[in-house]
């Protein structure tokens, strides 16, 4: 989907701050946001930035110490998930 949106001029140039690419980098703000809220999942986040491995996502949220709590319903998710995937 492509979607267009309207931004004062003075708040571009805020938002660019050397940056080249303004769409790029509002692309990467709504998919930080989108994952802290939970309304996204890292793997929607991979997709959405063009990622082909999990590496460069764990990297790409490094770099923007975008970190979310790991707790314990998570690891049994993960698990299940894996013995669902391993028949083990």
């Amino acid at each position: 989907m492509q979607l267009t949106i309207t931004i004062p001029d003075d708040v571009v140039a805020r938002l660019q701050n050397g940056v080249g690419d303004i769409a790029r980098k509002i692309l990467e703000f709504v998919a930080i946001q989108g994952y802290l809220s939970e309304e996204l999942t890292a793997y929607d986040v991979q997709r959405m930035l063009g990622f082909e491995s999990r590496f460069e996502l764990d990297a790409f949220f490094k770099t923007h110490g975008v970190r979310r709590d790991y707790t314990l319903e998570d690891l049994e998710r993960e698990r299940a998930t894996a013995s669902a995937i391993f028949g083990q």
